[in-house]
């Protein structure tokens, strides 16, 4: 529909009909409008599957790799073929908008959102966030960047103030939503945070240069209650309040065009683009219905497979991968991680898988038939409590695995009651009167001894196992991050001395006090064994191993949407863990099941290390595919890796007096670490195939403008078929302006055989060699310095190149 059409459809509205479609229906959903032929947008998280509009564990989703791993995989053509699937992932739901990808940069490896955001490089978020939204948006589902801008963590996250330079933002963090533009994105959602002073829902940065100078025609909305004004923010390119019935336009919107304080054209001009992102997911008049699904569950678990392996990064090997699964006849697999791995990072962007593969059941898998596949935790990460377990655990009232969920009213009253599948009630059924949530499951313990029961919620909680009080208390909200009040409540926990097989019925319940969320848990932990007696036995497994794969991670306490990180160590005594089976084992492969990076004191005493990030729900199949050489390990670092916490250039991201400052300026990741003179653990860029490469020559075209192509000749020295992923980057020793030591220009990905010769052409655009200036983008000419190589910090070949005026 064109924007004439569009117009005249705003127009057959009055004023309090259009202020109407500027704030949400309802938690997920835009206003329908029959007046015009407007049915309700639907909107869902993301970035890693589509939840749709309720947490209910019932309805599952596909998972993807994390978006750090996404952005590992260097590859935009496979994430295009992910978000293919995301698309048809949402029209299945009946979703319309997908609320991302994220793309705010890796600014410090203590993010605790780390695993939602792709990359600390500019250029590489823009390219791989750009084909996300390419594959999203090809289905006919719009993709919404976010957060706009400078969001990059998460301590006082909802109102700091970030100061960033105006050169560094241009030519740092609003690179990647430069690039959705280009990449035609439907929907921008703008920040809880402020920059330079001003709330990023009023900001001028939404005018220009999102709207006026690289043309953006669609809708900016509001991250979840980040709208507080009524005048600044509707005067401001802020078009649509998330999420409703309720805010702070309305009516109060209503009144300020009336008074003339907010021109009515502005408002129009806000329902223009609305209706506009409407029309093109098909829920406008007779728009063009969106493309039918292609894809199966087959192929779509195959792609997600093919993911795991083309993301995961191989940062050192010693020779031990691949294993030769003809030769081994006892494994070892060992961690926590191993078993419950985490697929995906906390927050609001969870969804609920059908089967995840862990770590484990990929590798027995992988080995049926051939091989003795061991386990034993070794470590324990964390002390949460776990959900109940419906493999031990049922419905007091229909016998069937899981708990039964009850709303009762001020009298006790049942008002409602569903079985629901585990024991973590993110969103109970809510029901008009209901005071209360009560889940009650009878425990059928698969081993004697004294558990751990709990119960998560916030205000007055209780739990009960067969009538005895073990808790019965308040938990006072310490927090109003909505991401900890709504999917993140506190624990209450007692323990209790039960008999394998003998059932225990569990009652927990918490009341519902306004604005403490109503997300409530029952939980149930089996006894552990002393740490010590838990590392003996993984050290014993080990010992009698042909080879021991360590799985170590990180937990939803440290990683996770609402809070930055306190610490880049693996929790727990994992490391004394990978220690302890290495001395045992020489063919010790460790996995790291973490978003972001963490720190590896042990790196260099195991032979093989793999980094698997946040790897969706193929996680144990697609890992089994790399350590058993059916597919080779096609990541590379999208973010450094540092060796210790003291090295990290920029480290720190708490506000002072409520203001973050980013007085590294343009150095960020890679470009701090040079410029600091110090070496990382792991270079971004970084990563090892099952072969190996030499780069031979290098050529570079005559600049066609300020734009060049760069050749390089690579050649396959290995004795197996490879992919390796070339890397261009750029310095400039003089000059005026002051640049980064050295920042990526460009990359492609070549493929050779055993002894193959292969050129890779990365072609460099202008604006690798432009600068932001008062007056605009501008060059300085001079000689650039072109490198290539396998990472930021190993680029054999270099070559000059001289740019003009």
């Amino acid at each position: 529909m064109g924007t004439e059409e569009l117009r005249r459809l705003v127009g057959k509205l009055d004023l309090e009909q259009k202020v109407r479609l500027l704030t949400g229906a309802t938690q997920w959903r835009v206003h329908a409008e029959p007046a015009i032929g407007l049915r309700p947008v639907v909107m869902s998280d993301g970035p890693v599957g589509v939840r749709g509009e309720r947490w209910d564990e019932r309805d599952t989703s596909l998972v993807l790799p994390s978006p750090t791993a996404l952005a590992a995989t260097w590859s935009p053509s496979l994430v295009e073929r992910l978000g293919g699937l995301l698309a048809a992932e949402a029209r299945r739901k009946g979703v319309d908008v997908l609320l991302a990808p994220t793309l705010n940069l890796h600014r410090s490896p203590v993010g605790g959102r780390h695993f939602e955001c792709y990359s600390e490089d500019p250029w590489l978020v823009g390219r791989i966030g750009a084909a996300y939204i390419r594959g999203v948006q090809a289905g006919g589902v719009a993709a919404a960047a976010k957060h706009y801008v400078a969001n990059d963590s998460e301590t006082e996250r909802m109102t700091l103030d970030a100061k960033v330079g105006e050169r560094v933002l241009r030519e740092v963090y609003l690179v990647p939503f430069e690039a959705a533009v280009r990449a035609g994105v439907w929907a921008v959602m703008s920040a809880y945070n402020g920059v330079n002073g001003v709330p990023m829902s009023e900001s001028p940065l939404l005018a220009s240069p999102l709207k006026d100078e690289w043309g953006f025609a669609g809708p900016v909305m509001s991250d979840w209650g980040a709208v507080h004004s009524t005048v600044a923010s509707a005067r401001a390119a802020q078009d649509l309040v998330m999420p409703g019935p309720h805010g702070p336009w309305g009516a109060a919107l209503v009144t300020a065009v009336r008074a003339g304080e907010v021109s009515e054209s502005t408002v129009d001009e806000k329902v223009l683009r609305l209706l506009r992102l409407a029309d093109q997911v098909g829920a406008l008049g007779t728009s063009t219905a969106r493309p039918a699904p292609v894809s199966t569950v087959e192929s779509e678990l195959a792609v997600l497979r093919r993911a795991v392996a083309a993301s995961a990064v191989l940062v050192r090997n010693e020779g031990v991968l691949p294993l030769d699964p003809t030769a081994v006849r006892r494994v070892a697999v060992l961690g926590w991680n191993a078993v419950t791995a985490r697929i995906q990072g906390g927050g609001s962007a969870g969804v609920y898988p059908a089967a995840p593969v862990s770590p484990l059941d990929g590798i027995r898998a992988a080995l049926a038939g051939t091989a003795d596949v061991v386990h034993a935790v070794g470590a324990y990460p964390s002390e949460s409590p776990t959900p109940l377990d419906p493999a031990f655990s049922r419905d007091p009232v229909s016998g069937e695995p899981g708990v039964l969920v009850r709303l009762l009213d001020a009298g006790g009253v049942e008002l409602h009651a569903e079985r629901r599948l585990s024991g973590r009630i993110l969103e109970p059924a809510m029901v008009a009167g209901a005071v209360a949530v009560e889940l009650q499951a009878v425990l059928r313990p698969p081993e004697s001894g004294e558990w751990r029961l709990a119960v998560g919620g916030w205000g007055p909680v209780s739990l009960t196992a067969d009538g005895l009080p073990l808790v019965d208390e308040v938990i006072v909200v310490d927090t109003d991050d909505p991401a900890t009040v709504h999917l993140a409540p506190a624990f209450r926990a007692g323990t209790l001395a039960v008999t394998e097989g003998t059932d225990v019925h569990l009652v927990a319940r918490r009341e519902l006090v306004p604005g403490t969320g109503v997300a409530t848990f029952l939980a149930a932990d089996p006894p552990r064994r002393r740490a010590v007696d838990e590392l003996a036995v993984a050290v014993s497994l080990a010992s009698s191993a042909d080879a021991a794969v360590v799985v170590v991670g990180t937990t939803d306490e440290i990683e996770s949407e609402g809070f930055d990180r306190v610490s880049l160590a693996l929790p727990g005594a994992q490391d004394e863990l990978v220690r302890a089976v290495a001395a045992a084992n020489p063919n010790t492969v460790v996995i790291v099941n973490s978003g972001g990076p963490v720190l590896l004191p042990w790196r260099d005493e195991v032979p093989a290390v793999l980094l698997s990030w946040f790897p969706g729900e193929q996680a144990g199949h697609g890992l089994a595919d790399v350590l058993f050489g059916t597919a080779e390990p096609g990541g590379r670092l999208p973010t450094t890796w540092p060796a210790a916490a003291a090295d990290v250039p920029v480290l720190d991201t708490r506000p002072v007096d409520g203001v973050l400052y980013y007085d590294e300026g343009l150095d960020v990741g890679y470009r701090a670490w040079l410029a600091a003179r110090v070496s990382p653990a792991y270079w971004f860029g970084h990563g090892l195939g099952y072969t190996t490469w030499s780069y031979e020559d290098i050529s570079v075209s005559e600049p066609d403008g300020h734009a060049c192509s760069v050749r390089i000749r690579l050649r396959n020295t290995g004795s197996r078929r490879g992919r390796e992923v070339v890397q261009v980057y750029l310095s400039r020793s003089d000059g005026a302006v002051g640049y980064p030591a050295r920042w990526l220009a460009g990359f492609t990905a070549v493929t050779a055989g055993p002894g193959g010769v292969v050129d890779a052409v990365v072609d460099v655009p202008a604006r690798m060699v432009e600068h932001w200036s008062p007056r605009g983008w501008a060059v300085e000419p001079g000689e650039l310095t072109v490198h290539a190589g396998r990472s930021a910090g190993d680029l054999p070949l270099t070559a000059p190149v001289t740019i003009g005026d």
